[in-house]
């Protein structure tokens, strides 16, 4: 018998090491995969879209905020592996009557680097789980002198419209701005309530007035419209389009984040000249 303890302090038991593994959130799918569990994994979420060809080969049992108990029921699962911020208390205490849920709760590099070092001791992979991490730490030093001559920027990342939401404190999208020394305007929980706090786009300029406003490509794909709709009460901010995969899915895909962030930079770098 094996004893693990996941990242929200549930202490887990195993008599074997899990193989039939069910993912409910897209980035930690990915992690599996590429610690080499591809095998294990026997049911995923319609929003697992890396490797695509996961959806092809494995079962769908829902989404994020809702999954299909009897699907999952059916398959059989040794373990289910959600997130504390994804996916609801109220899925997760459904699922324990199925079968033991492992629950990550990643908000800063740090809490990456410890699922992934989790991972690799639940599922007997130390040494894929050791390769990535040292993967990801030489590609975080090698961005850290990159970042070493950008000045502080103030930015706005916006995730949702109607309502206009945007990150705030305490989630990772916040700590990866915070690596890339970008000055998040809503990184302040007296003002603005939550972690993805509702914002009123009128009051942008007095909330903060961001020299760079981010649109997301998830959970909400904005166009040009909204940029057009928000740069109305920006003023001078520059508007970028990026990447919600890159500023918000965890696990191994930080690692292709570093170069896709210098990409980043060095476009914002054109607007100065």
């Amino acid at each position: 018998m094996k004893t693990f303890q996941d990242q929200i302090g549930t202490t887990l038991t195993f008599e074997n090491t899990p193989k039939r593994i069910i993912s409910l959130v897209p980035s930690q799918t990915e992690l599996l995969y590429e610690l080499g569990l591809e095998e294990n994994i026997i049911g995923i979420t319609k929003f697992c879209v890396h490797p695509y060809h996961l959806k092809q080969t494995k079962k769908i049992i829902g989404g994020t905020k809702k999954v299909h108990y009897e699907k999952i029921k059916l398959l059989q699962p040794d373990i289910i592996i959600a997130n504390k911020e994804e996916n609801t208390l109220e899925i997760v205490e459904e699922l324990r009557k199925i079968a033991p849920v492992w629950v990550t709760n990643v908000i800063t590099i740090e809490d990456n680097f410890q699922m992934i070092s989790d991972f690799g001791k639940l599922f007997n992979c130390r040494t894929e789980a050791l390769k990535i991490s040292d993967k990801i730490k030489n590609a975080q030093q090698d961005f850290l002198e990159f970042m070493k001559d950008k000045p502080s920027r103030k930015v706005a990342y916006f995730i949702w419209k109607d309502p206009f939401m945007v990150a705030g404190s305490d989630n990772y999208i916040n700590e990866i701005l915070k690596l890339n020394n970008f000055q998040n305007i809503y990184d302040n929980p007296e003002k603005f309530s939550g972690r993805y706090p509702e914002i009123i786009i009128q009051k942008i300029r007095i909330q903060g007035d961001p020299e760079i406003v981010f649109l997301s490509s998830e959970p909400f794909p904005f166009k040009d419209e909204h940029a057009f709709e928000i740069g109305r009460f920006t003023h001078h901010a520059k508007t970028i389009f990026v990447d919600g995969e890159m500023f918000s899915w965890y696990g191994s895909r930080l690692l292709k984040a570093f170069d896709y962030f210098k990409t980043i930079h060095n476009r914002i770098k054109s607007f100065d000249n």
